[in-house]
Order: C-alpha cells, then sequence, then structure tokens
C-alpha cells in the first residue's frame, strides 16, 4: 500500500471551508478511483492558521499515475480547494506502508 501526503493551510477565517470540500466533493471523486484504498483529513493549528493534512491510501504507484498524471509528485489541487485555503503545497509525499498495527 502506497500513503500520499499533502497539506494546506486555511486563513483562521475559514477553518471549515476546506473540511466541508473534502467530504462533499474530494471524498466522493476518490471513492471511485481504481485502486483508491480510503483517506483521512487531520487538523492542527500552526502560526495563526490552521493547516490540514490529507492521508490517502492506494493500491499502487500505477493507481496514484492515474490519478495525478506522470509527475506523482505534483499535488492534485481542485479549484474549489484553492478557494478554501490560504496556501496550499503544490508537491506530495508517497510512502510504502511496511507494516500497520
Amino acid at each position: 500500500m502506497i500513503i500520499r501526503e499533502w497539506r494546506g493551510r486555511a486563513a483562521p477565517t475559514n477553518p471549515q471551508g476546506y473540511p466541508k470540500h473534502f467530504r462533499d466533493h474530494v471524498a466522493p471523486e476518490l471513492a471511485r478511483l481504481p485502486g483508491f484504498l480510503g483517506a483521512s483529513l487531520s487538523k492542527r493549528s500552526v502560526e495563526g492558521a490552521m493547516e490540514f493534512l490529507v492521508l490517502t491510501r492506494w493500491e499502487s504507484l500505477d493507481h496514484i499515475k492515474q490519478f495525478a498524471g506522470a509527475d506523482i509528485a505534483n499535488a492534485v489541487v481542485e479549484p474549489g480547494a484553492i478557494a478554501a485555503l490560504a496556501d496550499f503545497d503544490d508537491k506530495v509525499q508517497h510512502y510504502e506502508s511496511i507494516e500497520e498495527i
């Protein structure tokens, strides 16, 4: 299993904009993709902003390529997410899961 990590930050005036976008748009769209295994959304307060951490789980790098394109290090950020965030990472990280408890 491959874990894809991405982060975005919201202004304190709009802390619920991205979680709503995630629930209403991102999660349903990801659920339809081949090889998608699940996702989690976490948050923390950082320097006056709300930072969101999105971890998606995939069967393989090939499935991620079908979702993200040939350069899987590029973030896939929809216009609705851009509107809900003050800034976001344009690159992602990938991790191979080696053990779960």
